[in-house]
C-alpha cells in the first residue's frame, strides 16, 4: 500500500486533506438526509387556498444542520491530529539522528529511506559528516608537520644556546624557547580537540575528582572538595583534563580551590571556588575564547597561555553540559559545569 503513497511531504499532506473532506461531507450528508423529518402534508380544506411562499421545513436551521457542523468539525480534527502524527514522525526521527551527529561524529551514517524530503536531508547530512571525517583527518596531518618544523628549530636554539657565554643572556632565551615550546604544545593540543574522541562510559565522577584533589594536596596545593556524587555517562580523561584546566586556574589565580558536588536527578552540578580578585562582567563574557587572558603580564607571570577554560568549555559542550562563571561569595570567582545524566 505505501508504494501508492506520494513520496513527498506536500503530496501527503494534500492527499490527506482531500480524504478528510470527502469522508467529512460523505458521513455529513448521509447523516441529514438519514434524520430529516418527511414534509407534513396539509389538510384536504386547505389546499383549496393560495398558500403564502415559505421555506421549505426540510431547508430551516435545525438539528440536521448541527450535526452537519459537529460531524465536519468532528472528522476535519480527528484527521488534522493522525495527520501531525503521521507526518512528522519522520521529521522528528530526522532531527533525533541529527542531533546525534551533532553530538557524536564518529556514529554510523543516517538511514536512508521515508519521505523524500528526509531522504534528500539524510544524503545531505551523510555526505557533510564524510567531509567533516576528511577534513579532520587532513587537520590531523597538518598538526603533526606543524608540531614538527616548529619544535625542529626549538630545539636547535637550545643546543645552540650551551655554547653562549653569556649566562644571563642565555637563561632569557631559555625562558623564551620555553614558553614558545608551552604554547605551540597548548595550541596543537587545543587545535586536535576531539580528533581522536574518546568513548562514552559510566564514570565514578565522585572517586574522579577525589584522585584530583588528592593529586593536589600531595604538591602543596590547598584543594578541597564536599558532596557527593552518583556515577554518570562521561568520557573520563577529557573530563578528568577539564577539572585540572579549571582547579589549575582556580589555583594559579586564587591560590586555593574548593570543590562542591551537588547531585540531581536530571543532571550534576560542580562548583569550583576560588578566593581570587575574579573578574568582571566584560572578562567573563570573553573569558572563555581561545588564548584571551586577563591582564597578559599577569597571565605571563602565572604561566597561562588562555586555552585553559576554552579547553574546558569545549569538553563540556561534548558531553552536552555547560560551563558558566560567576562572582564568588563572599569573594573571588565561582566556576559551574554542569553535566546531564
Amino acid at each position: 500500500m505505501t508504494r501508492w503513497l506520494p513520496k513527498t511531504l506536500f503530496g501527503r499532506l494534500v492527499l490527506l486533506l482531500a480524504v478528510a473532506v470527502i469522508a467529512s461531507h460523505f458521513l455529513a450528508l448521509t447523516l441529514l438526509f438519514e434524520l430529516r423529518p418527511p414534509p407534513r402534508p396539509l389538510p384536504p380544506e386547505l389546499m383549496q387556498f393560495p398558500m403564502p411562499r415559505r421555506v421549505p421545513r426540510f431547508l430551516m436551521p435545525g438539528p440536521g444542520l448541527w450535526i452537519d457542523i459537529g460531524i465536519r468539525l468532528g472528522v476535519l480534527i480527528v484527521a488534522a491530529w493522525i495527520g501531525a502524527r503521521w507526518l512528522s514522525e519522520p521529521i522528528r526521527q530526522l532531527a533525533k539522528s541529527a542531533q546525534e551527529l551533532g553530538d557524536n561524529l564518529d556514529r554510523p551514517p543516517i538511514q536512508v529511506g521515508g519521505l523524500q524530503e528526509c531522504v534528500d536531508a539524510s544524503r545531505v547530512l551523510n555526505r557533510m559528516q564524510q567531509r567533516i571525517h576528511t577534513q579532520i583527518a587532513e587537520r590531523e596531518r597538518f598538526l603533526a608537520a606543524v608540531s614538527h618544523d616548529l619544535r625542529t628549530p626549538l630545539t636547535r636554539l637550545k643546543l645552540r644556546l650551551e655554547s653562549v657565554t653569556d649566562e644571563a643572556f642565555a637563561q632569557g632565551v631559555r625562558k623564551d624557547v620555553a614558553d614558545m615550546d608551552t604554547l605551540i604544545g597548548a595550541t596543537l593540543e587545543y587545535l586536535r580537540g576531539s580528533m581522536a574522541p574518546e568513548e562514552t562510559v559510566l564514570t565514578d565522577v565522585h572517586s574522579l575528582v577525589q584522585s584530583l584533589v588528592d593529586d593536589e594536596v600531595e604538591v602543596g596545593h590547598k584543594v578541597s572538595m564536599e558532596g557527593r556524587a552518583r556515577p554518570l555517562p562521561a568520557q573520563p580523561r577529557a573530563l578528568r583534563r577539564c577539572l585540572d584546566n579549571l582547579v589549575g586556574n582556580a589555583i594559579r589565580y586564587g591560590s586555593e580551590a574548593h570543590i562542591t558536588l551537588k547531585d540531581r536527578d536530571d543532571a550534576l552540578d560542580i562548583l569550583i571556588q576560588d578566593q581570587g580578585p575574579g573578574l568582571t562582567p566584560a572578562e567573563m563574557g570573553r573569558v572563555m575564547e581561545p588564548f584571551y587572558r586577563v591582564e597578559g603580564s599577569r597571565s605571563r607571570e602565572h604561566g597561562g597561555v588562555g586555552l585553559g577554560l576554552a579547553i574546558a568549555s569545549d569538553i563540556a559542550r561534548r558531553h552536552g553540559g555547560t560551563l558558566r562563571l560567576d562572582k564568588g561569595d563572599p569573594q573571588g570567582l565561582l566556576v559551574t559545569l554542569t553535566l546531564p545524566r
